[in-house]
């Protein structure tokens, strides 16, 4: 199987560049991507290929510029995983791609989320929120009610959004994924793979408006309830890297990204940083045991860009 300039041969991985043939084992690729860097051209950035990033099973990672247009392959991108609250990244673009963030939004008893240990946003029945709001409670707090309230807003019911979660996958190719709800709450046919999931983040960081809210560490929502009454609610992320909490390594800005957690994802965390030349590139770890290895995972992995 030949792909530019980037092969499998004999169960390796074989890439090239300036004459020097590179070789790693397929078994131990866990996935593999190329980030590309924005081109301004009308509304939304053009894209050309700037960048590959493999990361292995053996914890060793992987940055190499291509700017020739190498087409790449990974075999093991397309495992099966659980993607936990990365799920809402999805729901953020459709909701962003098909919908009108001005709209005017009330939560029904539908959007409720009685699940122990569910992360909310703290909305109830009869709020009305705009979508723009709901959005923030969705990505920054990891509200899995505002992911229900906006599924119930785009598409009438919980299951007639997860069809158009499903629909816009395959649109973007990504085939290994099956979605059953909004927020990514744990359900057996609720899965995804590593590449998959790089196809749908890197779909949404088209789109400013989602750049502007998953780059945020807090918001505040004024809103009224079903009462009449004014609410005010203030939310914060929970990207240590946007927070402070985790070191960037020097030369690399974090922008935007999304952290999940369940028992059976484990600590997950999708993100896009750029270096100081304006390069952007999308990372991912998925399973981690704990939020601290999580970040040593991500640390280790981004400063192979600038290293």
């Amino acid at each position: 199987m030949k792909y530019g300039k980037i092969r499998i041969e004999d169960g390796n991985l074989i890439f090239s560049k300036h004459m020097m043939m590179n070789y790693l084992p397929c078994k131990d690729i866990l996935w593999a991507y190329k980030r590309k860097e924005g081109v301004e051209g009308g509304a939304q950035k053009q894209f050309s290929t700037s960048s590959l990033v493999i990361i292995t099973r053996r914890k060793k990672r992987y940055q190499f510029d291509l700017t020739d247009r190498e087409v790449l392959y990974s075999k093991d991108a397309f495992e099966k995983m659980y993607p936990a609250s990365i799920t809402k990244v999805m729901t953020s673009l459709i909701a962003i791609k098909y919908g009108n963030l001005e709209d005017q939004v009330t939560v029904t008893e539908d959007a409720v989320i009685s699940e122990s240990g569910a992360t909310l946003c703290g909305i109830k029945p009869g709020d009305t929120l705009t979508l723009e709001q709901l959005l923030y409670g969705l990505m920054l707090p990891s509200g899995n009610d505002a992911g229900a309230a906006i599924a119930i807003h785009m598409a009438g019911s919980i299951d007639a959004f997860a069809d158009m979660m499903n629909e816009e996958a395959k649109r973007l190719g990504a085939t290994d994924t099956h979605f059953m709800n909004p927020h990514g709450l744990h359900d057996e046919d609720h899965y995804t793979t590593a590449y998959d999931l790089y196809l749908i983040f890197n779909e949404a960081l088209k789109y400013p408006e989602f750049r502007t809210v998953t780059g945020s560490t807090a918001y505040t929502a004024n809103y009224t309830n079903g009462a009449g009454q004014s609410v005010s609610k203030t939310w914060r992320g929970g990207n240590w890297y946007l927070t402070g909490e985790q070191e960037t390594p020097d030369g690399l800005t974090v922008f935007s990204g999304k952290t999940g957690t369940t028992k059976a994802a484990g600590y997950c965390l999708i993100m896009a940083e750029k270096d100081d030349s304006d390069r952007e590139f999308i990372s991912v770890v998925l399973k981690s045991d704990s939020r601290p290895h999580l970040y040593d995972n991500m640390t280790n992995i981004i400063s192979k860009i600038v290293d």
